[in-house]
């Protein structure tokens, strides 16, 4: 049987919208974990501590530990923010296990109200893992009217499973380090206004 001169265009044809339908496929699901990278990095940095992420607690721990560390605090504002930020006392000395509230003091320098949220990391990276926020002002937006200040609490403990990890064993001093960034324009504003000390931890 003598072969149509169109079957090799025909076969090349095929072969090239295989391809196609391939690397558009290979495009679609690269497009897709982009998407799903970022609240899975989020997810795997909260649950491991990575990165100097912190862990969230409901409630205090039913027990302490044998170490004191020093806990240092660091407030920053990121450009373009008109406001002052500090903690109210540098460091504080704490048991693993018990529960400290230390306040940070917050200022609006502009003439406009502006809505701010605080990111945040500790360090050492490794310590983040034991670091425990039981209530924090980075959990929600807040706003501050012109010339307004505010008093922000932070609730939290560190792990007593801290004394265990090797890697943090030589390790006194742990700092928690803040930073405010200006929020983006939104629409209105959650139950709360966002108002220091409103909504709930994530």
């Amino acid at each position: 049987m003598i072969a149509s001169p169109d079957q090799p265009r025909i076969r090349n044809a095929r072969r090239a919208g295989a391809i196609a339908a391939v690397a558009a496929g290979a495009s679609l699901a690269m497009l897709a974990l982009s998407f799903a990278a970022v609240p899975l990095y989020r997810l795997f940095c909260a649950s491991t501590g990575y990165g100097g992420t912190t862990q969230v607690a409901e409630a205090a721990p039913t027990h302490q530990g044998q170490r004191d560390l020093v806990v240092r605090f660091d407030a920053n504002v990121a450009p373009g923010l008109d406001w002052t930020f500090e903690p109210e006392t540098p460091q504080i000395t704490l048991r693993t296990g018990k529960t400290a509230t230390v306040f940070f003091k917050v200022a609006n320098r502009s003439d406009r109200a502006v809505s701010a949220q605080a990111m945040y990391n500790v360090g050492p990276d490794s310590a983040g893992a034991y670091f425990d926020k039981i209530s924090c002002f980075c959990f929600s937006e807040q706003k501050l009217d012109a010339h307004e200040t505010a008093e922000l609490p932070v609730v939290f403990y560190l792990d007593p499973a801290l004394e265990q990890d090797s890697g943090l064993k030589d390790v006194d001093t742990v700092t928690l380090s803040y930073t405010f960034f200006a929020s983006k324009p939104s629409g209105p504003l959650a139950v709360g206004d966002g108002k220091p000390g409103a909504g709930k931890p994530l």
